[in-house]
């Protein structure tokens, strides 16, 4: 999908650090970070949002919840905490129709979150 923000930013097209990479997933940080530590887990093939994911997708959700834990290990939030997200659609504010997990950590995050 050649509009898709993260399909440009997968393919690299639109350069980013990468903090992580394999064939199904990439992670890097977010350009508007709302922790000290945000970055994203993203989809390599194009899933407009959670609820597009099908059963099929199951071990990708998965690795892609696994890479998050793991990136976290690597960026040192592990253990002070971190938050996960993944947005789907207007009202939870998904502003790149493209599956992506948030990462979240750094600092004391509040309850409620929204």
């Amino acid at each position: 999908m050649t509009d898709c923000l993260f399909c440009r930013i997968v393919s690299g097209e639109i350069p980013t650090t990468l903090l992580y990479s394999d064939p199904e997933v990439v992670a890097f940080p977010d350009i508007d970070p709302q922790a000290p530590i945000h970055f994203l887990v993203v989809s390599r093939r194009h899933i407009e949002n959670y609820v597009g994911a099908t059963a099929e997708d199951e071990l990708l959700l998965g690795h892609v919840a696994r890479v998050a834990a793991g990136v976290a290990i690597q960026e040192g939030i592990s253990d002070s905490g971190f938050r996960t997200v993944v947005n789907n659609g207007p009202n939870a504010r998904q502003s790149v129709p493209h599956l992506h997990m948030h990462v979240l950590g750094g600092r004391e995050m509040g309850w409620p979150p929204g």
